[in-house]
């Protein structure tokens, strides 16, 4: 019998000083859903992934750039972020919670 696999997100005032901590929350084939809480981020971060993204703030909030353009995420808004396309995070508001679910042909 498969056990029942239940949790629940942390909340901000886990969150690391600074960068970032990820808690991987569920996993398969070619998907992984994860739980990401931001600290102080004090110069904006490049990330460039090969696989999908799909990134929602819990709580918080945080600014990114996509192609040249701003995008401002509070607490229930989310973006959808295509591998391969570069995205800087500009500023984030530390103790945000973000879920994020990752995603690519042939799994991750």
């Amino acid at each position: 019998m498969t056990l029942v696999r239940a949790g629940r997100l942390a909340s901000g005032g886990a969150a690391p000083v600074d960068g970032e901590s990820t808690d991987v929350l569920a996993s398969g084939d070619g998907f992984r859903v994860e739980q990401i809480l931001s600290g102080q981020v004090d110069t904006p971060v490049e990330y460039l992934q090969e696989h999908d993204e799909w990134v929602l703030v819990v709580a918080g909030a945080a600014v990114l750039e996509v192609d040249g353009e701003r995008v401002e995420l509070a607490a229930g808004g989310w973006v959808e972020l295509p591998g391969g396309r570069p995205h800087r995070l500009l500023s984030v508001v530390p103790g945000t919670s973000w879920v994020a679910v990752h995603a690519g042909p042939g799994g991750i």
